[in-house]
């Protein structure tokens, strides 16, 4: 041991001796010193000005984090620092071993009672004390992040560092393996590069081949501190760093070892081939999910499922869960489900979720189908002449894969009917003779998120997908349609990600005229007839409220005639007339009328919570508005049979009720009380309705407009409407943490102090340390 720290100090003053370490450890101070306080001093005016004219300010809001801001996201420390290792490593290590041949100090090692692995050794022990000066370095800036920012989340950066130190120690081994190839410095540096740049990129290389992708995929560099970066430490990352390390020392010995010697080239060989060998299978081993430590640092833990969710899987117990992914080679967005994509939609998708549940078995199912009602219909248009065959060959080519792997239309629909998912890339999930569907979606996440898995498995245990019926037979808004006045964005689209079939409902249309209320319903719909409902519907309709039956009842203005005849045993009518807003921008007939408390606690949502919070903090009333265009008031009796509670209200004097027809392409309307008109007063516009029944809530929502929850007006907040008369059971609202690291506690003349010395003041002093040194050194 005595030894190697000899050679580690004798390396260490070399480096030290030379400019190539100063200027390396200079350069790092100045590159996070200028990412770092660049944006600090930006914060800090940006905070200073709100403080002196907003009393109300208090910080950033609570998606704001600046831990992530300054130190992970965009040109941050870390993300810059750690796409330029390949930079500095190849500088710092190409003449560990080369230099000792050119000076002809080798052979003088060599000839020493010194072994050889005590070279290895302290020459890498060197790199690593250098490149804890690095980790230094980076290290003030996140002591300075801990004074600077309220709540810095502290762990979250170690964890980070610890991603930066395990990186560069691998690169420093992968250098120290080139020195010993050439004597040529210039030669060492551009082979190290070129090897990180090729280890950086070989997870991508034949990943189509089922041998080989999980050994690129294991080998590559890429990735591999993302999650550390992000907070989450895990035994096989950190295995893999001190295998790389371990793998690259070894080829070092090998190769001096190999000069000594005068072994057949089979036999050096073996050395190698034993090593590598050894390295995979103990990488193989340490990357299993049931053998993997977890340890998410962050202080959310954002790394980590929600709660909810690893009870879930807690409660599957052993009992087999398969997940099959079902590729369509003619359908929109195939490549992330083709071989190739396998470890990325793994590693995106079911890695949070096999940490819990190890056992997870994936399936893999590609087919070629197109019968023109896919959502990939420009296939018929670049391709008119071609058969589905011939078409899935060119698709093959074109992605470059073997056509004859996908199952063609006929075997697939002994299998599933994927017009059923119009094509699209989905994944089965199975578990106790249980199915449900999890479909991509084309937005910048694509995968199904928390929520929607959380749905899914939700479903498999407890089987109590609510099933919302919409009645029909009377000109209602159609669940299936894509028009502007139509539902289908909220209710049925399989495309988007917050519609409600895809967090857990099941949703389908039903007629009274000839059929029952199915017994297994949990929610009712009547969405804007257009025409009178018969008094068989009628008797139906009350039947099922006399029962304790859930609704959402929607009208619209001009078709109060239509509702009221249901609404009237409630309690509640449908006012004749309509809601009148003058506006500059809008017609009159686009009202915004305002939430009420109680329309803040309709859903578990943390957006609807933080509003809440700021109403009450702030005293503001105008906290959540929507957009009705063309409402129809909500009268109520106070001691009715229901308890009614406003949900949105209008403002008092802004708005008013307008008798009679209103005209909405001409000039402004006047207020009248001549006519009939109300100013007096705030009108609801939307009413919900409870009372007990049966042993549970009865719960009932009535709308004065139906246009705000259409498919030109769709917002995911408005699922809470059908959430609240579920009982909030789904969808399973995954929310997003409260940061309280939203706020500096230094001002703007501090943070440009800060950015003057660490930026020029102490690389400056840095400057003339090393020349001093570097000066005195080459007197002597």
């Amino acid at each position: 041991m005595k030894i190697i720290l000899k050679i580690a100090k004798n390396e260490l003053r070399n480096l030290f001796y030379s400019p190539v370490a100063w200027f390396l450890a200079i350069a790092l101070l100045v590159q996070c010193a200028i990412f770092y306080t660049s944006i600090v001093h930006q914060v800090a005016g940006w905070q200073d000005i709100h403080l002196a004219n907003n009393p109300r300010f208090k910080d950033f809001g609570a998606d704001t984090t600046f831990t992530k801001s300054f130190f992970i996201a965009g040109d941050s420390i870390f993300s810059s620092v750690l796409q330029n290792l390949t930079l500095f490593i190849p500088l710092l290590t190409m003449g560990l071993i080369g230099r000792e041949v050119n000076n002809g100090t080798i052979k003088l090692l060599y000839s020493s009672p010194i072994k050889l692995r005590a070279i290895v050794l302290g020459k890498y022990l060197a790199i690593v004390i250098y490149n804890l000066l690095m980790v230094a370095i980076v290290g003030i800036f996140i002591v300075l992040g801990a004074f600077n920012i309220r709540s810095a989340d502290i762990a979250l950066l170690l964890s980070a560092e610890l991603a930066f130190f395990l990186m560069i120690c691998a690169y420093g081994a992968i250098g120290l393996f080139m020195s010993s190839l050439t004597t040529y410095q210039i030669v060492s540096a551009m082979g190290t590069f070129l090897f990180l740049f090729l280890f950086g990129r070989i997870g991508a290389l034949w990943q189509k081949y089922d041998f080989i992708r999980d050994l690129t995929w294991f080998l590559s560099l890429s990735g591999r501190t993302a999650r550390m970066v992000f907070g989450l430490i895990t035994t096989k990352d950190v295995f893999y760093f001190l295998l790389i390390i371990f793998m690259f020392l070894s080829f070092t010995l090998f190769k001096l070892k190999g000069e000594k010697e005068s072994k057949p080239w089979s036999a050096k060989a073996l050395r190698y081939i034993t090593v590598i060998v050894v390295s995979l299978l103990l990488g193989y081993i340490t990357s299993r999910p049931a053998l993997v430590g977890y340890w998410d640092t962050t202080a959310h833990k954002e790394n980590t499922i929600d709660p909810r969710i690893q009870n879930m899987l807690k409660q599957m117990g052993n009992e087999p869960l398969e997940v099959t992914l079902y590729t369509n080679l003619l359908g929109e967005v195939p490549a992330p489900g083709l071989p190739e994509g396998r470890n990325p939609y793994l590693a995106a998708l079911w890695e949070p979720y096999l940490r819990f549940k190890p056992d997870i078995t994936f399936k893999y199912v590609y087919y070629y189908d197109y019968d023109g009602t896919l959502d990939n219909n420009s296939l018929y248009k670049t391709y008119p002449n071609k058969t589905e065959k011939e078409v899935a060959g060119i698709m093959a080519d074109l992605m470059g894969t073997d056509v004859s792997m996908f199952m063609g239309p006929d075997e697939i629909h002994k299998i599933i009917n994927p017009a059923a998912e119009r094509g699209r890339l989905f994944m089965s999930v199975k578990y106790k003779g249980r199915v449900v569907h999890l479909r991509t979606f084309n937005d910048s996440q694509f995968w199904p998120n928390q929520s929607e898995v959380a749905a899914g498995l939700k479903q498999l245990i407890k089987g109590d997908n609510p099933k919302v019926y919409c009645l029909t037979g009377n000109l209602e808004r159609s669940i299936y349609k894509t028009g502007e006045r139509e539902y289908e964005f909220l209710t049925t689209a399989q495309r988007l990600r917050d519609a409600l079939v895809n967090n857990g409902f099941d949703l389908d249309t039903l007629s009274l005229e000839n059929h029952d209320i199915p017994a297994d319903i949990s929610e009712l719909v009547i969405a804007d007839p257009k025409t009178e409902l018969s008094p068989k519907t009628l008797a139906k309709v009350q039947q099922y409220i006399d029962q304790g039956g859930n609704l959402l009842i929607i009208g619209e203005p001009g078709k109060q005639a239509m509702l009221n005849p249901v609404l009237k045993p409630l309690g509640v009518q449908l006012r004749s007339g309509t809601l009148v807003e003058l506006s500059k921008n809008e017609t009159p007939d686009k009202i915004r009328p305002y939430a009420t408390d109680d329309a803040f606690d309709l859903g578990d949502i943390r957006g609807l919570h933080q509003l809440k919070q700021e109403r009450k903090e702030k005293n503001f009333d105008d906290t959540l508005s929507l957009i009705m265009p063309g409402a129809a008031a909500i009268a109520y009796a106070a001691n009715g049979p229901f308890k009614v509670t406003p949900l949105y209200t209008t403002v008092k004097q802004r708005d008013w009720l307008k008798a009679g027809r209103l005209v909405i392409d001409s000039v402004p309307p006047v207020f009248s009380p001549q006519e009939g008109d109300i100013k007096d007063s705030t009108f609801a516009t939307m009413v919900q309705l409870t009372r007990p029944v049966n042993n549970k809530q009865q719960r009932i929502i009535v709308c004065g407009d139906a246009d705000f929850l259409s498919d030109l007006r769709y917002d995911s907040f408005q699922a809470v409407l059908y959430s609240w008369l579920d009982y909030g059971k789904y969808p399973v609202y995954i929310n997003d943490p409260y940061y309280h690291d939203n706020k500096l506690n230094i001002t703007e003349p501090t943070a440009a102090f800060e950015r003057i010395f660490f930026v020029w003041v102490l690389p400056g002093a840095l400057v003339l340390l090393a020349a001093i040194l570097l000066i005195r050194r080459k007197r002597k």
